[in-house]
This record gives structure tokens, sequence and C-alpha cells, in this order.
């Protein structure tokens, strides 16, 4: 910071200060407003209320060099930066906690995640009359061939979906559920949130941490609080980290890369699908494969464009898709201004072309014809401030006060939706704290 620059201390005395309101944020935060503790969250992002729009998905989810990545390789990471982070724009897909992962380096999840549970008894597989034509013959097609594809867990509230509901990029009707809802409790319970507050680094003293610095309005601030959470994300958090001095975070990390495989059905006309309603899981070969419906016409002719398949451009209603997800192998470099440099190396691509061609033979299966597979993509980076080597059992690191609670922690390879893992890491840390952990 120049000697010159404004600093402006506004927000003082917070039992705890955090960064970033995506599902770990926001689940910390609205678990101590309910206990009555003084809360600050700081979001770089703005607060819109999702209204499923094209324009607000781009400035939230798409710019260049902020919420769209790209690697050496063009291979596109989006995320969303808004309140609410990308659950704003995830699929809704709830995979299961990995506990023996976690067990292994000091962190029982079980308990966490069972309450987590408690409080949205809505996760669960989709009814049948909420899956689509499409989705059903994918996955009919699929058990054909002796896959156990299935309905898969889903973050929709489902005593509020009607027949007539559209899968967006948003959800302006809150039939999807994601972390701003608990931001919002937050806010009634107490709790301040800043918006257009990007946090550059953690002030320390005495190897403690007792505030954040941050930019806002062109302004350098400092808010000052006993406890501080960084939840900024996998790209974020890792950041802020080596901006407090913290240096080897941000490396060997992964970033869940995808492709889509295409085909055109020859009868059927899609309807009004939930994306990623089924799908099964290849442990063996690394990848999760599920149906894939694109909510936007622009993005269904961005991917057939990246591959010059112009002859599906304007076949969005006829097109079936199936996304292939591959657990990719750790390693890369995020800079310090967060960019990702990461190789997609040749023994993931060749375990995509598996999953591709396996993809290929369901879509035939299932009567679709003119298929393609797209470009490399990624979602949800992580594994960039590993537990159990930047991170203790507690969440905590090197600094007394300073914990991260994101999926920046999670250890290892991951491959799956991560919000379930990343919920249940919220409440375990927010237990922790409140120093109502079961000591085992």
């Amino acid at each position: 910071m120049s000697g010159d620059e404004a600093v402006v201390n506004k927000w003082d005395n917070y039992d705890v200060i955090v960064v970033g309101t995506g599902p770990g944020g926001a689940t910390v935060a609205r678990d101590m407003a309910r206990r009555h503790k003084k809360v600050l969250m700081l979001e770089w992002g703005a607060l819109n209320p999702p209204n499923g729009g094209m324009v607000q998905s781009i400035k939230e989810l798409l710019v260049p060099f902020k919420s769209l990545l790209l690697t050496p390789q063009l291979l596109g990471m989006v995320r969303g930066i808004a309140t609410g982070g990308s659950s704003i724009y995830y699929y809704g897909t709830s995979f299961p906690v990995p506990f023996e992962m976690f067990k292994s380096r000091g962190v029982d999840l079980k308990e966490a995640d069972k309450e987590v549970r408690a409080d949205l008894p809505f996760i669960g597989p989709l009814k049948e009359n909420q899956l689509s034509t499409m989705e059903k013959t994918i996955m009919e097609s699929a058990q054909h061939l002796g896959y156990d594809w299935k309905p898969l867990d889903k973050f929709v509230i489902q005593d509020r979906w009607t027949p007539d509901y559209k899968w967006g990029v948003n959800d302006p009707r809150d039939i999807k559920w994601s972390a701003l809802m608990w931001v919002r409790e937050a806010l009634l319970d107490g709790a301040t949130l800043l918006n257009h507050a990007k946090v550059k680094r953690v002030i320390l003293e005495n190897k403690k941490a007792v505030g954040v610095e941050f930019k806002m309005k062109g302004k350098t601030c400092r808010a000052y609080g006993s406890t501080i959470v960084l939840a900024a994300g996998g790209i974020g958090s890792p950041v802020i980290l080596r901006g407090t001095g913290i240096m080897g975070v941000g490396c060997d990390f992964f970033f869940d890369p995808l492709i889509t495989v295409c085909g055109e059905h020859k009868s059927i006309t899609r309807e009004n699908e939930i994306p990623m309603s089924c799908g099964c899981h290849f442990s063996e070969d690394g990848y999760v494969m599920t149906d894939m419906a694109i909510a936007l016409k622009y993005q269904e002719i961005i991917f057939a464009s990246q591959v010059l398949r112009f002859d599906q451009l304007f076949k969005r209603k006829k097109t079936f898709r199936i996304m292939v997800k591959l657990k990719d192998t750790l390693g890369g470099k995020l800079t310090n201004g967060g960019q990702v440099l990461k190789i997609l190396g040749t023994e993931d691509r060749k375990k995509l072309k598996n999953g591709k061609e396996r993809a290929k033979k369901i879509l035939e299966h299932a009567g679709c014809h003119s298929i393609y597979g797209t470009y490399y993509f990624a979602a949800h980076p992580g594994g960039t401030v590993k537990l159990g080597e930047f991170v203790d059992s507690n969440l905590k690191t090197q600094y007394d006060n300073l914990y991260v609670c994101d999926c920046s922690v999670i250890p290892e390879a991951w491959g799956r939706p991560p919000t379930q893992t990343i919920l249940a890491l919220g409440r375990y840390l927010t237990k922790h704290l409140l120093g109502e952990s079961k000591k085992t």
C-alpha cells in the first residue's frame, strides 16, 4: 500500500469476519449470527437478486480474468463472483461427503453433515414427474448398457417446484437452494454485508490475525475482528493468503475438467430439464457422467462453434447432452493475481476420451445421431490450501484466529460437485469456533 493511500477504518470489533459468501462462508456467517455473534461478511461481487437473465450471468460468471479464467491450453474455468458465490450458478447436485478422506486427516464430518441435511431436508433425488423425457431416455439407455445410472440427490426445494419451472442460469424463484438464502438469514439475524469488497490481505499482529484489508469503491479499507474466516474459494483464498505472506499455497490443485458429449435425437424434443438430474460415478475410471441440459442458447452455440460443428448451432431443442467430469491429476500453479497456470496432461485427456466414447454409446443407444464432443471446460477448483498441509484439523492456518473454509482445503483430487462437503466443513468450523466440537 502506498504511503499516501487513505485507509478508511469504519468496521471494528467483530466477533467473526467472513470473506466470501459461497456455501462455506454463508454457513459460518449464518450459524454465528444465529448465536448472536457480531458478524461481518465481505463479498467481492454484487448483491443482485437472481433474475435468470443473460446479462446478469455474463457480469457475474463470464468476465475474463475475473470470473472466467483461461489456462495456457485455453481451457475455460468459471466461478461465480456474486453474493452466494458459485452456488448461484451451480447445477444443484449434492454428492455425498467422502468421510474417510477427511477422517484420515483428523476431521470427522459425519455429525456436521447430519446437521446440514436436517437444515436442508429437501435434499434428495427428483421425483419421476420432475424428470424430463430426455433425462429418462438417457438413463434408460445407460441402464440397458449395464451402468448404474440413477437419479442424483439435488438441492431442489421440491415442494416449490411446478411443471412450468424453467431452469435458468440462476433461479429467481428460489426453487434451487443457494448460499444466498443463508446469507439472507444471517442478515436477518444481525450480520453485516459489504459488497464490492475485495480482500487483499489479512492483518497480523504478534502472529495472530486481527483483521483484513480490502478495496471497496476505490478506497483501501480495514475491518477488525477476533476471528477471520477465509471462504473466498479455491482461487480467492490462496491469493489472499499469499498477500498475507503465506507462501506455497495455490499449487498442485485440481480443477475438475469436463467435456460434454452431444447428439441430435431423431424424434424427442427437449423439455424443462433440471441439469444433472441422473448419472453415474465411474470411480475406477476417474470420472462422473450425468445428463446435462444447457439453459441458454448462446452456450449451446459457443460449445458447437468451438469444435466447428456449425451444423448443430441451432439444434438445441433436439440436443441430448452428457457431461463427463474428471477427477484430474493434481498440478499447476496460481499466479499472485489469481490466474490459472495448469496443463491438462496426457493421462487425463485419455480418461476424458474414454468417457466420451462411453457417452457416445449411451447416446447412440438412446436414438441420437450427429454425435460430437465439446472442448474442455472446468469448474470448482480446489486443493489450493490443503487440509493437513496449510490448515490443521480445525481448519486453522499457521496463524491464530485465521481459518479457511471452502473448496481450497480439500486435500485430494476431487471430480465431483463439492457443495455438500463445503457445507459440512462450514458447520464443522462453526462448532469449533463456538467450542461445541465433540472430542474423539
